[in-house]
């Protein structure tokens, strides 16, 4: 063999070993990532699977975040369980199904609790969150944060005026699955019905039910409005999910990979909640010149309905001492 050949092969040889190594420093590294599977309900146009998704991103660099919306990988109301049995790492997790295991957080699911977005996001940054975050600790799930997606109203097939609780009797309105979400919709005057998210287009379109209730953005989402006649703007929950971990999976990072993680968690859920509410203000307009008559009925008037519903229910034998008016000082 002539030198040229013996440094030739020399060459090839040093080169396919660099290869060898870095795909071996490449496999080790996609390794040391961990991976992480988010499980939520939200349909691929929501604005918080965007969030969702930019959160994957800017994580890239320390985990394989993969994200499964419209109830893909875990069905609806099975994320906490599935992340207590250890088979999610994380998912969006509605509080009322964290009541269900933890009856004090049945406190932030009654009505007209929180005045806004800004109210919700102090009272979680306050000791009365932390109380609460703690408690859902005890059964195994860290939250990362509260997602706001907007406050929940009342839309109807039936072209019947709504102006006062009263008005809703008789009214088939969809409610998730649960006690909270039941007993919420007797305490704004309706008879609610459990049904699963996907199948409530076609419920309203062949009069299953009357109406079902949720915010804006949801309504416009899953195109309610093509089915439905109005929208009465209650304002009676302002609604929130629970972007949570598997407690085990988060004791297990590293304080840097918790830090990551957070930053990204709350930059996302800012810019989300943000554009919720600037979304919620451009719909009332895209639902009249869609045709839905939209207005504002008698809040006050479901407010002290549906507070004196709570107070009298065993859903506030649970509730913290105190903890209703320390929620009452930090609104605006």
């Amino acid at each position: 063999m002539s030198f040229i050949s013996r440094h030739s092969a020399f060459a090839a040889g040093i080169a396919g070993a660099c290869v060898l190594a870095l795909a071996l420093a490449t496999a080790a590294a996609a390794q040391d990532k961990p991976t992480l599977r988010l499980s939520s309900v939200v349909s691929e146009n929501d604005i918080r699977a965007e969030a969702f998704a930019e959160i994957a991103a800017a994580v890239a660099d320390t985990f394989d975040l993969q994200v499964f919306n419209g109830a893909t990988l875990v069905s609806q109301g099975a994320e906490l369980t599935s992340m207590q049995r250890g088979n999610l790492e994380m998912g969006l997790v509605a509080p009322q199904t964290l009541a269900e295991q933890v009856p004090e957080w049945s406190i932030v699911t009654s009505a007209y609790l929180f005045d806004d977005a800004d109210h919700l996001k102090a009272v979680f940054e306050s000791d009365v969150g932390g109380e609460l975050l703690a408690k859902a600790e005890e059964i195994g799930i860290h939250v990362l944060a509260p997602v706001y997606f907007g406050t929940r109203q009342v839309n109807l097939a039936p072209d019947k005026e709504v102006m006062k609780p009263e008005d809703l009797n008789g009214i088939t309105l969809r409610m998730p699955g649960g006690d909270a979400w039941q007993f919420l919709g007797e305490a704004i005057g309706a008879n609610p019905t459990p049904l699963a998210y996907a199948e409530v287009y076609t419920a309203l379109q062949t009069g299953a039910i009357d109406g079902q209730d949720n915010p804006l953005p949801n309504d416009y989402n899953m195109k309610f409005y093509e089915v439905t006649s109005q929208i009465v703007l209650t304002g009676h929950l302002v609604g929130f999910d629970l972007l949570a971990i598997s407690k085990k999976v988060w004791d297990g990072l590293s304080a840097e990979q918790q830090e990551t993680l957070q930053t990204a968690v709350d930059a996302a859920i800012a810019k989300s909640t943000e554009r919720h509410l600037a979304r919620e203000k451009e719909l009332v307009a895209f639902f009249e010149k869609e045709g839905l008559k939209v207005y504002e009925p008698d809040r006050e008037a479901f407010r002290k309905y549906a507070q004196q519903k709570y107070l009298e229910s065993e859903f506030a034998k649970s509730w913290p001492e105190g903890m209703i008016d320390k929620i009452n000082a930090l609104a605006n």
